[in-house]
């Protein structure tokens, strides 16, 4: 029988504790979903930034790609002369030409570095950087020295980073044609040579003088027109040299080929880029792409670059997502669930335990004044005690195994009625004086019956109380029969009842001097059926109900009964009830 909770209670720990782990596991697949929702939705959004905003950059680059594949290539001399514009354009300049200075010569761009080119002999210059006369005459002109020097020392440094090799390897395409095989003059028929050279006299008779350092000469009056010259270009290309980005093309100027493009300035286009997209990608960054590269993603079209992500802090949720509130909703149903099952299967535990108690109690309590009764009428009847003396004392011994059983009978009727939720509904309204006339006949003969006397303290406070007074002597029948029943061996056999009032209430204290109660006892002093058949067959008559009853019925009256001294000089109970205003 003892056994028997145990199992039980290990069988709802392995229950709950499958549950539990059920839980468990669906919970964790549960947000493993979630997350994965969360990233895949996450990564939807940025792929869509990334498109976005590599769209932007390539906006951002497409004029200046523009711009650089369509200079005419004679741009790429620092000076030319105008009548041989788009024909012999990269030849020498001869004695008495008409000379126009380069846009490039004064170009400036935070993208770009240097424009250059090979010419067909691999040398390397640049229109930036005017050779010779040229350069007394940028000086003279158009750029400060300062200019041209810091301009000489990026085309030193770029000689040291880009060969005509490697840069023929980055502009394979051959040159198609453009309109540039075509004299641009011949566009222009109502000018003439004549024309351009009377419109431009006194730059040529400047121009003659600064070349051949002598007098001025007069240029002739109608100079032949250049023999047209086909003129191929390529598309501008991108490309990395070694750690230098060039925009590079080829170009061929009859049968001669040219390699032209411009050393762009990698770190301000990156700045300019990605703080163009900060807004989309703030954690990106833009890293070169090389020729080896097949299948880069996220790639410019402009530039040999992609767009790289940063790795970013994981995303914490910090609100209640549906998922998580279901599952936070699940747990509080799935923990309350198991407290109230446990609880209730405690209560049953302890109800069928204590039913058990009470049932072996129960059968020894009647078990000795049955087999009294029994033995005692057999013996009456049948005329085996003649002595009047005795037949008294037989019969006063059957009178008080009936009282008991009665009381017994009483004490667990009144029990299910409260356990049933009975109402108290009949109180009168008394003083104490009253009441303590009305229940001290009933209580000396209790304590008379037990071999105890009653002694009962006249000092009486002048209140009065509205209760049941039937279930007040109940109550105090209660207390009486156990000092009665548990002090009996004490030399001194009074049983003290003391009227006082205190915070309000009226206290009612019974008093034995008895040996005191243990302090196991104590725990369950007030547990209905608490003594076992074996507590009842070695302590006095009793089923462990009366205290429980006494203190239900305080309650029910608006008062309380609990445990006052304790000692090896004796026990008090003290009963409160309310006064009366």
């Amino acid at each position: 029988m003892r056994k028997h909770p145990g199992w039980i209670w290990l069988a709802y720990g392995l229950c709950v504790t499958l549950a539990a782990l059920a839980m468990t596991r669906v919970g964790a697949m549960a947000l493993e979903l979630e997350r994965a929702e969360s990233r895949i939705r996450r990564q939807a959004a940025l792929d869509e930034d990334l498109q976005l905003a590599l769209w932007r950059m390539d906006s951002a680059l497409a004029p200046l790609i523009a711009e650089e594949g369509m200079r005419p290539y004679f741009t790429y001399s620092s000076f030319y002369p105008t009548e041989r514009a788009y024909t012999h354009m990269l030849e020498a300049v001869n004695k008495g030409d008409v000379l126009v200075a380069s846009p490039l010569l004064t170009y400036t761009s935070p993208r770009i570095l240097l424009h250059f080119q090979f010419g067909p002999d691999g040398r390397l210059n640049s229109p930036q950087v005017p050779e010779g006369n040229m350069r007394a005459l940028a000086e003279s002109r158009f750029l400060p020295p300062e200019r041209l020097d810091a301009a000489a020392r990026q085309l030193a440094l770029l000689r040291g980073l880009v060969s005509e090799p490697a840069m023929a390897m980055c502009c394979p395409t051959e040159p198609a044609p453009s309109i540039a095989s075509k004299d641009i003059f011949s566009m222009f028929p109502d000018q003439t040579a004549t024309d351009q050279a009377r419109q431009s006299r006194s730059s040529t008779e400047y121009m003659m003088r600064f070349l051949n350092k002598t007098k001025a000469q007069t240029v002739a009056p109608e100079p032949p027109l250049a023999t047209t010259v086909p003129v191929l270009q390529a598309p501008m290309e991108a490309a990395w040299i070694d750690k230098s980005l060039i925009l590079g093309r080829r170009v061929r100027v009859g049968p001669t080929t040219f390699l032209q493009g411009c050393w762009l300035n990698w770190e301000a286009i990156r700045a300019e880029l990605l703080g163009s997209v900060v807004d989309l990608v703030p954690n990106a960054t833009l890293e070169p792409v090389q020729a080896d590269d097949q299948a880069p993603t996220r790639r410019l079209a402009a530039l040999p670059a992609r767009l790289v992500m940063r790795p970013a802090e994981a995303d914490v949720p910090t609100s209640w997502s549906p998922i998580r509130l279901a599952l936070g909703i699940t747990w509080a149903c799935l923990i309350l669930t198991t407290g109230a099952v446990a609880l209730l299967l405690g209560g049953a535990l302890s109800l069928s335990e204590r039913r058990g108690t009470f049932v072996s109690a129960v059968t020894h309590e009647l078990r000795t004044p049955l087999t009294t009764f029994q033995l005692y009428t057999e013996m009456l009847a049948e005329g085996m005690v003649s002595d009047p003396e005795t037949q008294a004392s037989y019969l006063q011994t059957l009178r008080t195994e009936s009282e008991r059983l009665g009381h017994l009978v009483e004490n667990v009727l009144s029990f299910a009625c409260i356990e049933r939720g009975r109402s108290i509904d009949r109180r009168d309204r008394l003083a104490v004086a009253d009441l303590s006339v009305r229940i001290q006949p009933a209580l000396a003969a209790r304590a008379d019956r037990g071999g105890m006397e009653l002694v009962v303290d006249h000092d009486l406070p002048d209140v009065r109380i509205r209760t049941d007074v039937s279930l007040v002597e109940q109550i105090l029948s209660n207390l009486v029969d156990n000092a009665a029943k548990y002090a009996n061996s004490s030399g001194d056999r009074r049983i003290e009842l003391k009227f006082a009032v205190a915070h309000a209430k009226l206290t009612v204290t019974v008093r034995d001097h008895g040996p005191g109660l243990p302090e196991r006892a104590i725990r369950r002093l007030f547990r209905p059926f608490s003594k076992s058949a074996h507590d009842a067959a070695h302590s006095a008559p009793g089923v462990g109900l009366g205290l429980a009853l006494s203190r239900r019925l305080a309650r029910a009256l608006g008062g309380d009964l609990r445990l006052g001294q304790n000692g090896p000089d004796g026990v008090g109970f003290v009963l409160t009830l309310p006064i009366e205003a």
